[in-house]
């Protein structure tokens, strides 16, 4: 019953305030109720009426319609204050699963200033802004990354309780974002295996003639470093586990396969996602094999990214 109601009040609320890239709050899209401490102020008042009618006292009378005239007008600037205000979602960076999202709205005002605007998540904690009259204001609200592919903000809930506290209005805004998460990256061994009619040596790279490479110094051991550039000297000398670095690797490279790692997908995806980061890092080129998708070896940022994008929407349905 609880879950009927609640999906019931979701699609009530997606007919009244349907998802946008910007929402503007008018008299539809506003709930306003008292507070628990503007009900405790309207007991009092009961009370005060009570006692006026009891003792026929013509100041308790007074006092109790003065604070009854100061709930009514903070009716009104309670909802005036969250009236008009428009809010824009600003767009969100891809984080990696385990870190916190962090997805950036802006709050604008046409006309009047609005105070004390309260925004948050469910479950999360709430931040406060004010907006200048005809001005903007700016935030990031976090949150968590649990699993990869795209996360979606779902509904926001805009608030204020200035400016005494008497009551709430609140909205249920939904700004249609979403940030992509990458799967975690994880170290492990560097999974390679031959591209088309490539022929690989026992490191899984392609084979090149002599003063092919440009020796550039030592670089410390990384997991799927090629054996046959350690530095054993460097390392007899106990200046650790070294290995040659080279400036152009453009014969050697790498092929990142799925199918030649063992476990779970989702361990697969973090050893690739490592591999993805440490090889761009490095301004190596390298190719990206998933089940049904190939990314020809390239290099730099835009490789990079469509390659951890593959990775984190690999079997999911957006």
């Amino acid at each position: 019953m609880r879950q009927q109601l609640k999906q019931r009040w979701q699609r009530w609320l997606g007919r009244r305030i349907p998802p946008a890239a910007s929402v503007r709050l008018s008299q539809r899209r506003i709930f306003i109720v008292p507070t628990r401490v503007g009900l405790a102020f309207a007991l009092a008042l009961l009370l005060m009426l009570l006692t006026a009618i009891n003792y026929q006292n013509s100041l308790a009378y007074a006092l109790t319609f003065l604070l009854a005239s100061v709930f009514i007008v903070a009716i009104l600037h309670t909802y005036r204050n969250l009236a008009g205000l428009m809010l824009k979602a600003a767009g969100a960076r891809p984080v990696f699963v385990g870190e916190q999202g962090q997805l950036r709205l802006r709050l604008e005002s046409s006309a009047r200033a609005h105070q004390a605007i309260a925004l948050g998540w469910p479950g999360t904690a709430y931040q406060t802004r004010d907006v200048p009259a005809q001005g903007v204001s700016e935030c990031e609200l976090s949150l968590p990354a649990l699993r990869r592919g795209w996360l979606r903000a779902g509904r926001l809930r805009v608030e204020s309780r200035f400016p005494l506290g008497l009551l709430v209005a609140w909205s249920w805004v939904d700004l249609d974002q979403a940030l992509l998460v990458y799967p975690q990256p994880l170290e492990g061994e560097l999974p390679l295996v031959a591209g088309a009619d490539d022929q690989l040596d026992e490191q899984g790279m392609r084979a090149l003639g002599p003063g092919s490479e440009d020796f550039q110094g030592l670089k410390s051991y990384q997991p799927g470093d090629s054996k046959r550039r350690l530095h054993w000297k460097a390392y007899s000398r106990g200046q650790g586990l070294l290995v040659k670095d080279f400036a152009a690797l453009s014969g050697r490279d790498p092929w990142l396969d799925f199918e030649a790692l063992t476990g779970d997908v989702e361990l697969r995806l973090s050893l690739l996602c490592h591999w993805v980061l440490q090889l761009s890092e490095r301004q190596q080129p390298f190719a990206l094999r998933l089940p049904g998708q190939l990314l020809a070896p390239a290099s730099g940022e835009q490789h990079r990214d469509a390659c951890l994008r593959a990775l984190a929407l690999f079997g999911t349905p957006g």
